[in-house]
């Protein structure tokens, strides 16, 4: 056994010269304890799995900037930078929120005075159902509908009976958790930034000695696949809300800010941005602004159109190495599977799981490539061997 020279003990200090004392047995024993142990843990920490991975993924994503400017400032390593990047994140997460939220309260006692108004009196027929085609049974569907207010209040009395103060329960219960959940994240991170480098190190070795050189090949893939889902969701998402919005608030749109929030959010999700396009037409539609409204889905659509089918491609496809299709996959199963952080662990493991795939058939050069012997007969020659 080597000893150390400090009190400090990274990983890889303690090395064994000879072989294991253990039996076979007893490795075997060992294995199902650590995977009694693993699973204790994750049950453990079932409630703050949504905060841990959210914590690998802020991490991976700024990991890169950190450590310039860990190499630059060495002195404030540990607690300056890491602070510095916490609040950076607290800054552009939670002011845009803030920013919507005040106008949105300003407006909702306007907006329960406009639906008590609306239960009294119904809402009149806007003015674009006059000009489309079967104008008069529209606007008559819309007056038997939504224009008598006896009609209103039975199309909504079963709805909105006891409703609204179960969903403001709600409301209120899921805020709370979501900023715990957000509060441990940045502890998480502030932790990770600070102790980046050892944790990376403990990996190494763990991988290394669990699955050999294929580990960290894995881990790299993971790691790229995270690096351009960020590049190609987040950044490509807040680029089309800008845009959006910019066109929107143009054209005379309501709440220009609030749409180009939402569209930035939508536009994360691959053809997301369609809904908030939707939504923007119907709403200068409302408005009686025809031409807007055309103007708003014919730059809409080139937006999407050119984010989704060219830019998002390279960044992400780039990054993970695998087709559109997988990439497209990934993103969809993995938000059906684990919320909004799918977006980002869903083409992670399909990345792995396909370099996996790639290496153990050959296609692709790697430690677990197969042996030439395994292969000669099924594809009828000789392949390159190593």
């Amino acid at each position: 056994m080597t000893t150390p020279d400090d009190s400090t003990t990274p990983a890889g200090t303690w090395l064994r010269s000879g072989r294991s004392e253990m039996t076979t047995g007893q490795k075997y024993a060992c294995l199902v304890a650590v995977l009694l142990l693993v699973l204790a843990a994750v049950f453990t920490l079932r409630e703050f799995l949504p905060a841990l991975i959210w914590t690998v993924i802020f991490g991976i994503a700024v990991w890169p900037l950190f450590r310039r400017l860990a190499r630059r400032w060495p002195q404030h390593r540990r607690v300056l930078l890491p602070g510095v990047f916490i609040l950076a994140i607290v800054v552009v997460f939670v002011l845009p929120l803030a920013i919507i939220a005040l106008p949105l309260a300003n407006d909702a006692q306007a907006a329960a005075q406009w639906w008590q108004q609306v239960r009294q009196s119904g809402i009149a027929p806007p003015q674009f159902l006059a000009r489309l085609p079967h104008s008069a049974e529209l606007v008559g569907l819309w007056d038997r509908e939504l224009g008598q207010p006896q009609q209103i209040s039975v199309l909504t009395k079963g709805a909105m009976h006891g409703a609204g103060a179960h969903v403001a329960s709600m409301i209120g219960q899921q805020t709370v958790h979501r900023v715990v959940l957000f509060g441990f994240m940045l502890l998480g991170l502030f932790f990770f930034l600070r102790d980046g480098d050892s944790v990376i190190d403990q990996l190494k070795v763990g991988s290394r000695r669990a699955f050999g050189s294929a580990g960290e090949d894995i881990g790299q893939q993971i790691v790229s696949s995270v690096h351009g889902t960020v590049n190609g969701l987040v950044l490509v998402g807040l680029g089309e809300g800008l845009l959006l919005g910019l066109v929107y608030f143009a054209v005379g749109g309501p709440n220009p800010t609030l749409f180009g929030f939402i569209a930035a959010i939508l536009a994360m999700v691959p053809f997301g941005a369609a809904f908030a396009v939707a939504g923007a037409a119907l709403a200068l539609l409302a408005q009686d602004s025809f031409i807007a409204a055309i103007i708003i889905v014919v730059f809409g659509m080139i937006v999407t159109f050119v984010a989704d089918h060219f830019v998002r491609p390279v960044l992400i496809g780039g990054a993970t190495r695998l087709p559109f299709i997988w990439v497209l996959l990934g993103i969809l199963g993995g938000v059906s599977a684990w919320g909004l952080a799918g977006l980002f662990v869903g083409p992670a493991v399909m990345a792995a799981l396909i370099l996996v795939w790639r290496e153990w058939i050959g296609a692709e050069r790697g430690p677990i490539n197969p042996n030439a012997s395994e292969i000669i007969d099924a594809l009828g020659g000789p392949g390159e061997v190593e």
